[in-house]
């Protein structure tokens, strides 16, 4: 059987990404992973983290019919000259960065491959406040207007109606179209790659979805989008207070919990799953993934950071 190759961008190169990305290969791995990074950077935390495994440079235009396995580390060269394995995180590494996800961009457009992997980015030095988030990055750069974030577990995913935005904003921004579209983004994805049409919790955005407020959102925004969705045929129900429902007795009941807002949902499914999950962007025209961490500067070069979120990413697109 053919396993189509993941193309994987370091991301952010003064982070954990590299040493959990070397932890990865010494597990079985179905599909090729091709490396989009600085060869001076792999070799410099290679030998800071003490790690043996040989190196295939492949060039960007003219490797998709090239036989690659695991057993050394494809990688295609981003140019980046770091004095050190390890420094602080600066506007320094946004050229690198950039240059990184444009070639993955023009591999995938070029329909060469449809899966992509991106390790962390920290966000303010490199959005610059121009995005919200990666999420909005990658889907600016494919026309993308209708995403979703989804943090996916097997037992449990979670997905925020707004992303990275500060909680002044968020009611603002909490409508009828946009919960609508988020369920249906979520309802496509578990049918094309979980076989399966998702029961989803639908939160509340007040404290016991109750509010003294003369205009209560819950009442006005939240309910009539859910007896719409449910007159369209979709297993959504809600919505329900956030403080409750991820008790175990409520969760099992459903697939998906759709939430208002990022710490909403996030808090919780890191809390219970803590690196078993990963984030993943719906409504792309290929399949991305991210681990569901950060840089973690305090953890660098001390090879001591959990592999976990993103070989889980990786088994995934395995089987997808």
């Amino acid at each position: 059987m053919r396993f189509d190759p993941i193309l994987i961008v370091a991301g952010e190169p003064n982070s954990i990404f590299l040493e959990i990305f070397f932890k990865c290969l010494k597990k079985k791995i179905k599909s090729p992973l091709i490396l989009i990074a600085s060869l001076n950077l792999v070799k410099m935390q290679m030998n800071k983290l003490k790690v043996k495994k040989k190196i295939k440079i492949l060039d960007h235009k003219n490797f998709i019919n090239k036989k690659l396995n695991n057993k050394m580390i494809n990688l295609i060269n981003i140019d980046y000259n770091p004095k050190k394995s390890f420094e602080k995180i600066t506007t320094k590494s946004n050229n690198y960065i950039k240059k990184s996800f444009d070639i993955s961009f023009k591999i995938i457009k070029q329909n060469k491959i449809n899966k992509l992997i991106n390790g962390p980015i920290y966000k303010k030095t490199f959005l610059n406040k121009k995005y919200l988030g990666i999420t909005e990055y990658i889907s600016k750069k494919f026309k993308v207007n209708k995403k979703a974030m989804l943090i996916y577990n097997e037992k449990l995913s979670v997905c925020p109606v707004t992303t990275h935005l500060p909680i002044k904003y968020v009611t603002k921004r909490i409508n009828k179209k946009s919960i609508i579209e988020k369920v249906k983004l979520i309802n496509q994805f578990y049918i094309k790659k979980i076989n399966k049409k998702p029961k989803i919790a639908i939160l509340g955005l007040n404290p016991h979805c109750e509010s003294i407020d003369r205009f209560n959102e819950d009442e006005k925004i939240i309910k009539p989008a859910i007896k719409y969705l449910k007159n369209s045929n979709y297993k959504v129900s809600g919505p329900y207070p956030p403080d409750t429902i991820f008790l175990k007795n409520n969760r099992k009941n459903f697939d998906v919990v759709l939430g208002m807002y990022h710490d909403q949902v996030l808090t919780p499914i890191k809390t219970l799953f803590e690196y078993d999950a990963f984030n993943i962007t719906l409504g792309l025209p290929f399949l991305r993934i991210s681990p569901d961490h950060g840089p973690n500067e305090n953890m660098l070069g001390k090879n001591k950071s959990n592999p976990l979120s993103l070989f889980k990413a990786i088994s995934f697109m395995d089987k997808n």
